[in-house]
């Protein structure tokens, strides 16, 4: 077998080619336009594809390109650029980039079937298959590479626009919070005011004990939209009991968990004392309480919720666990997020509240759901009253 020694294009390196490598080669130029017609025929290109005529001259360019690392005229990072074209393009016309693969790997075939035409044998022709492989692999490796690259940033982009887009929504939805707490919670302080005057000078009168509480409710409903837009509470941390919280709260629960025959689990057998935002734990657990209540209307009997809390060395747990239906999967996945909810009329707001609050506290706050129980678990880091003057 004839080998030549040909210089790489003046770069001092010299690459062996073997006569049948140059006879295969000049058989391709000669009949390039044959093989590209016959390569068209076999390929996939997608209807309302924008870059159909670019595909054509791609293959061209390739199949040369192909000749020119097969004789030593180019190097794999010569071809880099055309990869780089063809990503571009193929990432732009929004198609599944396996036509670009099946398409290189048609040319491939074609070239095989060209072999043919040498009258070789065909051990003689296995160095110039590998040398065919060799180029086609680091061809679809490069464009794949490039593609994969130009989608990952693509994506991106668009989650960054949408996060953005969320946080515009937030901002807004904090505006219009505030907005509607100074124009309806003037009036509303001053109705919840006359209604205790009212039972005051009034002790027999029926109905007001409903009233206040319906007036208690609306006003925890306007400020848990008051929480979204606004980081910081008005009052200060502080050292309290959580078996004081918890009581003050079933406690304005009462009517709620009467009128729906809901009965309260308490499992505290010890003082526990939290440090933070009392006001805002509150709201947590106030949340998740009218929640589990809620969740529990779909129950025909047995209506129950289990309040756990203990504590081990170094952190403060509460569980809250209800009996009603399970929630999915899928919800419980995005529990927390804004504006998702499981309710007809929710807002998607509690317990994203929830979630903020208990984070700003340096707490965890996460949610489980089979059919017997749905468990919403809260972890608080103990601190002592040395740790909070550090």
């Amino acid at each position: 077998m004839l080998l030549l020694l040909v210089s790489w294009r003046g770069r001092g390196v010299f690459l062996i080619i073997s006569e049948i490598e140059q006879k295969f080669c000049a058989y391709l130029k000669k009949n390039s336009q044959e093989f590209v017609e016959t390569w068209k025929q076999k390929i996939i290109v997608s209807q309302g594809d924008p870059f159909r005529e670019e595909i054509i001259m791609n293959g061209e360019n390739l199949l040369f390109s192909i000749i020119s690392l097969i004789i030593g005229e180019k190097r794999l990072e010569d071809i880099q650029p055309l990869c780089a074209k063809i990503a571009t393009e193929r990432a732009q016309a929004d198609v599944n980039i396996g036509e670009f693969v099946h398409n290189v790997n048609v040319g491939r075939n074609e070239l095989f079937e060209a072999m043919c035409e040498l009258d070789v044998k065909a051990r003689e022709l296995k160095p110039l298959i590998t040398k065919i492989h060799s180029c086609f692999d680091q061809l679809i490796y490069f464009t794949v590479l490039k593609y994969s690259e130009i989608i990952t940033k693509s994506l991106e982009e668009k989650q960054q626009f949408i996060d953005e887009t969320h946080k515009e929504r937030l901002t807004i939805l904090g505006q219009m919070s505030a907005s509607f707490v100074h124009e309806f919670r003037n009036p509303l302080t001053s109705i919840m005011g006359f209604v205790k005057l009212l039972k005051a000078e009034n002790t027999h009168l029926p109905y007001l004990d409903i009233i206040s509480h319906e007036l208690d409710q609306l006003n925890f409903r306007i400020s848990q939209f008051l929480l979204v837009s606004r980081k910081e509470m008005w009052n200060e941390k502080e050292f309290f009991s959580l078996n004081d919280l918890f009581h003050d709260i079933t406690h304005f629960l009462y009517p709620s968990l009467v009128n729906t025959n809901v009965s309260i689990e308490k499992n505290m057998f010890y003082p526990i004392g939290l440090y933070g935002y009392r006001s805002e734990v509150r709201q947590v657990i106030l949340n998740i309480l009218m929640n589990s209540i809620d969740a529990l209307e779909a129950n025909p009997k047995n209506r129950k919720i289990v309040i756990d809390t203990f504590e081990d060395e170094s952190t403060i747990h509460i569980i809250i666990k209800n009996n009603g239906p399970m929630i999915p999967a899928d919800k419980i996945e995005t529990i927390f997020e804004p504006f998702v909810t499981t309710k007809k009329l929710g807002t998607g707001i509690g317990l994203f509240v929830c979630k903020q609050i208990v984070e700003k506290h340096d707490g965890r706050i996460s949610c489980e759901s089979t059919p017997d129980w749905t468990r919403f678990c809260m972890t608080f880091q103990k601190k002592t009253k040395e740790t909070t003057l550090q």
